[in-house]
């Protein structure tokens, strides 16, 4: 390992830790202190594919609700601490911004796994690539809502992927490596105390929502399946030898059961009136909403029918948001847009478009819920990337480099460039609104020559601890 590596992290690092002490320091009624918070994190998007969702949606930029000149809008950086190369430890070299306008292969190389994003975005800590709430020396962090449930809120999950994978369980469990679906599935369902816990990976249907027997690695496995399919209101779960309850969620001393919906008119059916106090949420489909379904040679969105039985996530959206603001004492939500990154992955602009669509509806469903039923100063949105994926950019990279896409009118295609097949180390966007906003913009102390200030990604979960505080949790084991 290079000593100037192990200095630049040693400084984060000692930085990170001045922030965290700085929280004793502030008067607590000098600080906003929402009473929700709804985090949107589009896995994999970046400023081009924001721009070519607008082109294709719009015909223009900055059509978004969260492009609007009443949102804070900042770029943010992505790397993650470190990694483990052939057994060896290779500590990120971070962010050049100069350099990274310069040099087009410089983007392809120190870029983040979205496990380490994921808890970096939800811990306010850097970690290892693959880390699922776990600290680099094997510590286990505090994720932002744990903080919640110290304050009496509910809080919930809503992807359009399996629910087990990097993102969601970043913002909620804990385990050395993300792709441990089983561990992770049991420690989400039996050990979050999550209020609404909703995404892909139902063992019995395919990615077109027909019946196949897939797998239930993402749920924990067939047997705990098989006792949440029953919906009889249990607790108690038996898994091969091993025994598993359900937490109390509310505080009021009784353990509290899921109820189960996959049919895409139960999630419907939620998103207003009367709800369960708990819902899992797992539609009938097995890898994605709608990503993964039959007719991918497609290249024009919207080519393929969606899947009829299948929610969208803007649906999952006002479910959750329903169920969880029955809480008095308000609630925070995480949203992820799951499948952006695997259109980046394949560089595949046609579902790149979808994706992001079905995403940009759903912030626009929780700032209409906001403005209807809540306020901008109770409430606040983030809505962010964890990477960009793909290296999308316009038609004349790398002159310059990573320049903009290209706009072809609405209902056409932009002109765009792939240039790579995984994640990428350039900056993505920030867009937040309601109460804490200046918080983040007195946290982007840093300058890129095109994006102008930007935060690290840890910032985002450290301004919230500042507002909700950093509860001490003690066990973290799972509920057995």
């Amino acid at each position: 390992m290079k000593k100037t590596r192990f200095l630049s992290y040693m400084f984060l690092l000692i930085s990170s830790g001045f922030l965290m002490s700085c929280q004793a320091d502030v008067q607590e009624e000098s600080l906003p202190n929402p009473k929700n918070i709804i985090y949107f994190v589009g896995d994999g998007m970046s400023y081009n594919s924001v721009l070519s969702a607008n082109y294709y949606q719009h015909g223009e930029a900055g059509a978004q609700v969260y492009e609007q000149d009443d949102w804070l809008q900042l770029a943010q950086a992505t790397y993650m601490a470190a990694d483990i190369r052939n057994g060896d430890t290779v500590f990120m070299n971070g962010y050049a911004p100069r350099t990274a306008w310069e040099v087009d292969a410089y983007l392809s190389s120190d870029y983040t796994d979205s496990g380490a994003a994921a808890t970096a975005l939800s811990t306010g800590m850097k970690t290892f690539g693959g880390s699922i709430g776990i600290g680099l020396y094997g510590d286990t962090l505090t994720h932002i809502s744990q903080a919640a449930k110290a304050l009496g809120k509910s809080k919930g999950i809503a992807v359009s992927v399996p629910l087990s994978h990097a993102t969601p369980a970043g913002f909620v469990a804990h385990n050395e490596a993300r792709h441990n679906y089983e561990e992770i599935g049991k420690y989400m369902l039996f050990h979050t105390r999550l209020d609404v816990l909703m995404g892909a990976g139902h063992p019995y249907y395919n990615n077109d929502g027909r019946p196949e027997d897939m797998s239930a690695r993402y749920i924990g496995s067939d047997e705990i399946w098989e006792q949440l399919a029953a919906n009889d209101g249990r607790t108690d779960f038996s898994n091969d030898t091993q025994q598993l309850y359900l937490q109390d969620v509310d505080g009021d001393g009784q353990r509290d059961p899921w109820t189960l919906i996959e049919n895409r008119e139960d999630f419907q059916a939620l998103a207003s009136g009367s709800a369960p106090k708990r819902v899992l949420g797992v539609p009938k489909v097995y890898s994605t909403l709608n990503y993964g379904r039959s007719g991918e040679e497609e290249e024009m969105p919207f080519a393929q029918p969606f899947n009829e039985n299948v929610p969208t996530l803007e649906e999952m959206t006002r479910a959750s948001i329903n169920v969880l603001s029955q809480n008095d004492e308000g609630f925070f939500l995480m949203v992820e847009g799951g499948a952006i990154d695997w259109a980046g992955h394949d560089n595949h602009l046609g579902r790149l478009i979808e994706e992001m669509t079905d995403f940009n509806h759903s912030v626009e469903a929780a700032v209409e819920w906001v403005e209807e039923n809540s306020s901008w100063d109770e409430t606040l949105i983030i809505v962010t990337s964890d990477h960009e994926t793909g290296y999308l950019t316009g038609p004349n990279h790398p002159e310059p480099v990573n320049d903009p896409v290209v706009n072809n009118g609405q209902g056409n295609m932009p002109e765009v460039q792939w240039n790579y097949g995984s994640h990428t180390n350039m900056l993505v966007p920030f867009y937040a609104k309601g109460p804490g906003t200046e918080i983040f913009a007195s946290f982007a102390n840093e300058k890129d020559p095109v994006r102008g200030p930007f935060l690290q990604n840890t910032d985002i979960a450290n301004a919230i601890f500042l507002m909700w505080g950093r509860p001490d949790i003690e066990l973290h084991r799972l509920n057995e």
